[in-house]
C-alpha cells in the first residue's frame, strides 16, 4: 500500500494540527516529564490561525496520507522603504519540526526546499534562523551559513 506524501503550504484550517505538533516539538526539549504548560494548546491554535490568516506568517507542512507530520514557518520581516533598493522582506525561519517516526527520510529537506523556493520566487535574498544544536547540521546542509553581519543582544 502506497501512502501519499506531500509538502504543501499550510492553510488556516491546519491550525489545530499545527498547534498539536508545536506542543509535541516543545515537549521533546524536556527530559522526563515536561512541566505544566504556561498556556493552553487552544491559545497556540488561535495564535497560529491569526498569523497564517494575516499573511505575514507562512508555513509549509509535511502531509502523509491525511496526517500532518512536520512543519516549518516563515515570518516575513518587513524592511523600511528606501530610495535605492527594494524593500523585500527578510525571512525568519522558525518552528521547524518533523515527528520522530518520519525523520531521516528527507522530509525535513523537502520542507526547507519548499520554503526556500517560495522565498526565491518572491525575490527574498535573506533568510535567517536561530538553529538549535540539533538542527544546525540540517540547516547547514540546506545552505544556511553563519553570518558576520548579525549582532545579538540579550
Amino acid at each position: 500500500m502506497t501512502t501519499d506524501t506531500r509538502v504543501r503550504q499550510a492553510r488556516v484550517a491546519d491550525a489545530p494540527a499545527l498547534a498539536r505538533l508545536r506542543w509535541a516539538f516543545k515537549q521533546e526539549d524536556h527530559e522526563g516529564e515536561p512541566p505544566a504548560p504556561a498556556r493552553s494548546m487552544d491559545q497556540a491554535e488561535q495564535w497560529i490561525r491569526e498569523r497564517l490568516g494575516g499573511g505575514r506568517w507562512l508555513a509549509w507542512v509535511l502531509e502523509i496520507g491525511e496526517e500532518l507530520c512536520g512543519h516549518v514557518f516563515l515570518h516575513l520581516v518587513e524592511r523600511i522603504p528606501e530610495p535605492y533598493e527594494d524593500n523585500i522582506p527578510v525571512g525568519y525561519v522558525t518552528n521547524f519540526y518533523v515527528v520522530p517516526s518520519q525523520r531521516n527520510r528527507g522530509f525535513g529537506t523537502a520542507l526547507l526546499d519548499a520554503l526556500r523556493l517560495h522565498a526565491r520566487s518572491r525575490g527574498m535574498d535573506v533568510l535567517i534562523v536561530w538553529p538549535s544544536e540539533r538542527s544546525a547540521p540540517l540547516y547547514r546542509r540546506a545552505g544556511f551559513h553563519p553570518s558576520a553581519e548579525l549582532l545579538e543582544a540579550r
